[in-house]
């Protein structure tokens, strides 16, 4: 019985690490590009073992000004984030306690409209964004990237209410507390994991937006995403360069998303066994 129980505890971290493996190699490939010269980027076959360079991190840094498209990044990730817990939460608090015949209904329509192509709403919010000359400004990336994330806030949200037991909401209401009372010093302690997890896991798909990002703004707003498509020429892509881009655009997030990575698994599963 023990070798058939060592085999397949073999079987199963060589599978495991076969997939890690498999997930990693794009990020890996990504850092070696990024440290060698244009020619050896293109070399058949592959080059593995080279002498890594720093050249392109510096044209990156003349050719653009980075810091100026991080603070885009952090500004829009950050706001987006912070406005959109400021109208998730009381809304996902109000369908979790206060239910109606409708709650439901209005939860999946919420979530119906992330499953529309964003192009499909491009045209409309282009022309408002025209005709409000917020075109190319931190502004509009705001509204947008907050109203993009604001179904999946309300839906992570509610379903972190929901976990609350109702006998403590029933006790404060019996001390005396009013319902700003019982929201501010009862709900929202007991909701606190679910929120961070709810806010982490927006921040990191504002930072990763792209595609309003390229056709909202440009160089006075453009966040990360512009600053690497810039690297992209009718003369075609200059792959050492925009590896190097990419690398500048995604540390600070693989960073900051390794060390709340608890957080982050445990926002993606609320709800997941309901």
């Amino acid at each position: 019985m023990r070798n058939p129980a060592i085999f397949s505890t073999f079987l199963r971290a060589a599978v495991a690490w076969a997939v890690a493996l498999l997930l990693f190699f794009p990020l890996g490939w990504l850092f070696l590009t990024a440290f060698k010269t244009e020619l050896q980027s293109i070399a058949v076959p592959p080059l593995f073992v080279f002498e890594p360079t720093l050249a392109n991190f510096g044209e990156v840094q003349q050719r653009s000004n980075y810091l100026l498209y991080a603070r885009n990044s952090l500004v829009t990730s950050l706001a987006s984030t912070l406005i959109g817990l400021a109208i998730a939460v009381p809304a996902a608090y109000s369908m979790a306690f206060f239910r109606s015949p409708r709650t439901r209904d209005v939860l999946l329509w919420m979530l119906s409209t992330k499953m529309m192509p964003a192009v499909g709403a491009l045209l409309p919010i282009y022309v408002l964004a025209q005709s409000a000359g917020l075109l190319d400004s931190l502004t509009v990336l705001i509204i947008v990237f907050m109203l993009s994330n604001l179904p999946i806030m309300v839906w992570m949200l509610y379903s972190a209410f929901k976990d609350i037991p109702r006998e403590i909401l029933e006790a404060a209401r019996m001390d005396g507390a009013s319902l700003w009372v019982e929201f501010r010093q009862v709900v929202l302690p007991l909701a606190a994991g679910g929120m961070a997890s709810t806010g982490l896991l927006c921040l990191v798909l504002s930072w990763n937006e792209a595609f309003w990002a390229l056709n909202l703004s440009s160089a006075k707003a453009g966040t990360l995403a512009t600053l690497i498509a810039s690297y992209s020429s009718p003369e075609g892509l200059f792959w050492a360069k925009l590896s190097a881009a990419s690398l500048l655009a995604i540390a600070p997030i693989v960073v900051f998303g390794w060390f709340s990575q608890k957080q982050l698994v445990q926002g993606m599963t609320f709800g997941a066994v309901k």
